[in-house]
């Protein structure tokens, strides 16, 4: 009894030194070169590497498929982003300002913003002065130079106001834009905004030439109502110094005599 279990613990401890370098380093043995036979497994390193390279291989190509899988998966957000185009649009608000402008410019009094009406205005009233015209006539056209002064320069007012209220307007539409500009999602919001920001430029570039017009056109019309108001001054002189049709002397009574 004591001898069979002494030769049961042997045989336990030298299965036991046996199985520790088995357990101790990891084997990949194929079946193809794997040799069952008298209780062992025989161990081929070539093969083992060459296991070890190919898993490591598949490895690295499926990581590298997965981080392709990856990057067109973000180009396509990124493309997604950037052909995103921008909620909000200032055409309206920049049509209207265009609108109100031009309307007060196409309501310019007597003297229109057209080449053919001002020809025919400086023909009439601008010109030189007629010999054979009344002195009737001459005072008319005097008054009517002047009411187009006045109205011109009436003119040149109403298109400053309608400017600087274009301003708020303008100032709004500026903000909002540049905040869609600094939270664009893309290169096409970036670029619309942009795009927007340049069109209120123009508009504002537009008043701006509207205001210069109007008041060059009030500044013209004075300067002519003077040229033209020397020239009548002359002509008006020249009748009252000629002889016989100009002045004609009389008898004056100052002071009652009590008749």
């Amino acid at each position: 009894m004591t001898i069979h279990r002494s030769r049961s613990r042997a045989l336990f401890m030298a299965a036991t030194m046996l199985a520790m370098p088995v357990a101790l380093s990891p084997i990949f043995i194929s079946p193809a070169h794997a040799q069952f036979g008298f209780g062992r497994i025989v161990y081929d390193p070539s093969n083992y590497a060459q296991n070890v390279l190919t898993a490591a291989r598949t490895l690295e190509q499926i990581n590298n498929q997965i981080t392709q899988l990856q990057n067109e998966a973000q180009m396509l957000i990124n493309q997604a982003r950037n052909l995103a185009s921008l909620p909000h649009s200032s055409l309206q608000q920049l049509q209207q300002g265009f609108q109100r402008t031009q309307q007060l410019l196409s309501q310019a009094q007597n003297i229109a913003f057209d080449v053919q009406s001002i020809d025919r205005a400086f023909q009439q009233q601008y010109g030189n002065v007629s010999l054979s015209t009344t002195d009737q006539q001459l005072v008319a056209d005097a008054r009517s130079r002047w009411q187009n002064t006045v109205g011109g320069l009436q003119d040149a007012m109403r298109v400053q106001a309608g400017v600087v209220g274009n301003i708020d307007t303008n100032r709004a539409e500026v903000s909002t834009l540049l905040g869609q500009s600094q939270g664009a999602t893309g290169a096409l919001q970036a670029t619309q905004a942009g795009n927007q920001l340049l069109a209120l430029q123009s508009q504002q570039l537009s008043d701006l030439v509207a205001l210069l017009a109007a008041d060059g056109r009030a500044g013209a019309l004075t300067e002519a109502e003077r040229a033209a108001a020397a020239e009548q001054g002359r002509e008006q002189r020249r009748r009252f110094l000629t002889p016989g049709s100009g002045y004609q002397p009389g008898n004056a009574q100052m002071f009652n005599n009590g008749n």
